[in-house]
């Protein structure tokens, strides 16, 4: 089938342009900062324990993680997928008109960004992640599609009847429309998953166990669609038909294996102080 014409450019104001790239992103923090607030007020889930943060520092803590996003997410794109842009032209980093976002640069920008504030703020990092965790596949989910409204990050030919054909794809064959099984996955799945473990098992009083089964499922659903995905531009040809995106996720599977295993070992006691020692 064709592709549907999408304009990337919601609203044209003279030389100012707002893409609809632009607001997947501001969209994905509202309503993650909207929805980790819910979590932090509802008393239930957290028992025997207590939230890791007030409202107050959460609201502090979404520009750090917005911060973390943009500059990781760029930095990312450059390291990773950049084609040795770094090593000629190192402010390429903060070019971001140019385009390109690692999701792997941004997870790794709000790590730093949670260890710098738990540290300022002395809160317990890993709970504080466990906190984030489950509000990240929202911005997961507008992310995604608004690479399918931009006609980019394309899958592999298809036979399929679904399979549709992207103007600025190579050959003019239909193609997996990969960006919409990353939709479904990683957002809307991966939310359903989390939701599952903060409100039926209660896993956020475990210390770890909410960040870890993020990093499982996300491996695992990026992994799995990297097969359906096109390889980037320019990439090599890594052996045993890996991609980047498979090279990159298999870290998070392993750490994310080795924080639920040890998130479960003990039960949490009431009462357990939230700070940093």
């Amino acid at each position: 089938m064709p592709f549907p014409h999408f304009n990337p450019v919601l609203l044209q104001l003279g030389p100012f342009a707002i893409r609809w790239y632009a607001i997947a992103y501001i969209a994905g923090i509202l309503l993650g900062w909207r929805y980790c607030l819910l979590l932090i007020r509802d008393a239930r889930i957290w028992t025997p324990r207590q939230p890791p943060a007030t409202a107050a520092q959460i609201d502090d803590l979404v520009l750090w993680i917005t911060l973390g996003v943009i500059l990781g997410g760029r930095t990312g794109y450059v390291l990773f997928y950049g084609q040795g842009q770094f090593a000629s032209d190192p402010l390429e980093i903060f070019k971001l008109w140019h385009g390109g976002m690692s999701f792997h640069g941004g997870f790794l920008g709000v790590c730093v960004a949670v260890i710098a504030f738990s540290r300022i703020n002395k809160l317990d990092m890993l709970s504080l992640g466990d906190l984030i965790a489950p509000c990240a596949p929202i911005g997961l989910f507008f992310g995604r599609i608004a690479n399918f409204i931009n006609g980019e990050l394309w899958g592999r030919p298809t036979t399929l009847p679904w399979g549709i054909i992207f103007p600025n794809a190579p050959t003019g064959q239909p193609r997996h429309p990969s960006q919409l099984y990353e939709a479904g996955l990683e957002g809307i799945a991966l939310f359903l998953i989390l939701r599952l473990a903060t409100h039926n098992a209660r896993w956020l009083p475990r210390q770890g166990a909410l960040t870890g089964l993020f990093l499982v499922f996300y491996a695992i659903f990026r992994i799995s669609l990297e097969n359906v995905r096109n390889p980037d531009v320019g990439m090599p040809n890594f052996p045993f038909g890996l991609t980047m995106g498979m090279i990159l996720s298999a870290p998070m599977l392993l750490i994310g294996a080795w924080l639920i295993w040890r998130s479960l070992r003990t039960l949490p006691q009431a009462g357990e102080p939230q700070t940093a020692a």
